[in-house]
């Protein structure tokens, strides 16, 4: 089966289909001994030999986890304070996996693992506006005007951050919990949507990305996406594109 190269890159594990692109256009690839910077290029699954850096690629199996990472645990590898990190959760052999997105460090709740990743770019990027529902335990009792202008969206530090959905679910003079529904997940979007309101954050959850939601899945633990739920994620990408090809 013919392939494009960034495509069999990503497949297998070697980076993120825009990033495997960079990659060959730094003539860093080559097919069959023979450098190549096409972007178009496209080769033999399976039987072409790819190697980046002189180092053959070897295709991998796909795997792709779902954890709940707990507060004060970092979803990046490199930490000069060696604190604890997701792969610290995980068996040793999967230790290669990258993390989907990332949660901040005192942030909880659902995150991916995997090694596609194309699969990694899908739940992303953000013109596939990926669905992602947060619970957040703020400071305070959040009026109808605020939630309305996160609604609309805010432009905090030269960024316009925006909530699609947003609703009270617990309210009262000290506290109150507040549901919220993102497309982009930018950079501590949740935070920075109530920080520019002069609120604070005390705890906050990802509970749900696109269709697979946190359910009963106990705090620093882990298991594995079905085919099923691998499915319903790149479907929902793949719809979520094609309706907004539609809207332009």
């Amino acid at each position: 089966m013919l392939v494009r190269l960034q495509k069999l890159l990503a497949d297998a594990g070697v980076a993120s289909r825009r990033a495997s692109e960079q990659i060959i256009l730094e003539g860093r690839v080559t097919v069959n001994g023979r450098k190549t910077t096409e972007l178009g290029h496209k080769v033999e699954a399976g039987t072409a030999v790819v190697s980046v850096d002189g180092v053959e690629v070897k295709r991998k199996k796909k795997l792709y986890l779902a954890l709940n990472k707990p507060r004060r645990v970092l979803c990046s590898r490199k930490d000069p304070l060696t604190r604890r990190a997701v792969e610290d959760l995980i068996p040793k052999e999967w230790a290669h996996l990258q993390t989907v997105g990332r949660l901040d460090l005192d942030s909880e709740g659902l995150i991916f693992l995997t090694n596609d990743g194309d699969f990694s770019l899908r739940l992303t990027h953000p013109k596939f506006g990926v669905m992602k529902k947060y619970l957040a335990t703020v400071e305070g009792l959040p009026d109808p005007g605020m939630l309305a202008r996160m609604r609309r969206g805010i432009v905090h530090q030269g960024t316009k951050l925006k909530a699609e959905k947003v609703r009270v679910l617990k309210a009262s003079v000290a506290q109150s919990l507040v549901e919220l529904v993102l497309r982009e997940g930018k950079n501590r979007e949740v935070r920075r949507l109530f920080e520019s309101q002069g609120m604070g954050v005390l705890r906050l959850q990802r509970v749900q990305i696109g269709p697979i939601k946190l359910g009963e899945l106990r705090e620093g633990k882990w298991r594995i996406l079905t085919d099923a739920e691998v499915r319903s994620l790149t479907r929902d990408t793949a719809e979520e594109k094609t309706t907004d090809s539609a809207r332009h």
